[in-house]
């Protein structure tokens, strides 16, 4: 059965997004403050073995920071965990509290969640800590979670070990997609960092993989003439290229790579 869920301040203090390490990943961070409806729509979720893998054992509370649209945050709720969910953006909260209405939504970061400390047996973020300044996020997280809580770090990417995905996500500009020895920055607040991977397709049309491309960062932070090119550039790949017609459903191959660390 879930808790009565963890106390929150009675002001926290925001920031308009996280804090970066650089203008132009603050900029693409920025991109994501709108269009939580389309986000929600065509962004796919994440496999149930991510979460299986990451929720200790008697967890009562977790909080879900850079939410977005709860896909992630979704996951915990159906575990029956006290849930409360962070992001920057009104929009995408908006989103979330419309689809996820029993979890507790507020404006925040990473770096400044306004939660109350030691509140929490796990906290998440998906598909977000890139955007994150990692040593001033680990500090808050560390704030916020009891004694051995657990951080987890998710992310979803394209699988380019599959030919024609690596090439679709070129065209995509699929910034996310990691390299092989990948380890998160976290701060020294955190120990014992492991990691899972799991392999998984999701169903898609090539219309929904031309819509994913609009909801990534370098398509939402680019130009007209850009966007144009992208657009064009997957129209010809998936239609001409690969052959497939409008409408047809392809299986997508993503890989979910999950990481805990424990406070320490």
């Amino acid at each position: 059965m879930a808790s009565a869920g963890p106390r929150l301040h009675s002001g926290p203090k925001l920031h308009n997004g996280p804090k970066l390490h650089s203008e132009r990943r603050q900029e693409l961070g920025q991109s994501f403050q709108d269009g939580g409806e389309h986000y929600e729509r065509v962004r796919p979720g994440y496999p149930q073995e991510s979460a299986d893998w990451l929720v200790p054992a008697g967890a009562r509370d977790a909080a879900d920071i850079g939410a977005g649209t709860g896909k992630f945050t979704s996951l915990l709720a159906e575990r029956g965990l006290g849930t409360v969910a962070v992001d920057p953006s009104a929009d995408m909260l908006g989103q979330l509290r419309r689809t996820l209405p029993d979890v507790t939504a507020i404006e925040g970061s990473a770096e400044d969640t306004g939660l109350e400390p030691e509140s929490f047996d796990l906290v998440t973020v998906a598909q977000a800590w890139h955007w994150c300044d990692s040593g001033l996020a680990s500090t808050e997280i560390a704030r916020i979670l009891r004694p051995h809580g657990v951080l987890g770090l998710i992310w979803n990417q394209l699988d380019t070990s599959v030919p024609w995905v690596h090439r679709l996500s070129r065209i995509m500009h699929a910034g996310d997609v990691h390299k092989p020895h990948f380890r998160p920055a976290v701060g020294a607040e955190f120990t014992g960092l492991e990691s899972h991977l799991t392999r998984w397709e999701d169903s898609v049309t090539t219309e929904d993989i031309q819509e994913l491309a609009k909801s990534r960062s370098y398509y939402l932070a680019a130009s007209d003439s850009t966007r144009a090119k992208v657009t064009a550039n997957l129209a010809w790949y998936l239609h001409e290229h690969l052959g497939h017609t409008p409408g047809e459903v392809l299986r997508l191959p993503y890989l979910t790579q999950t990481w805990r660390a424990f406070r320490a």
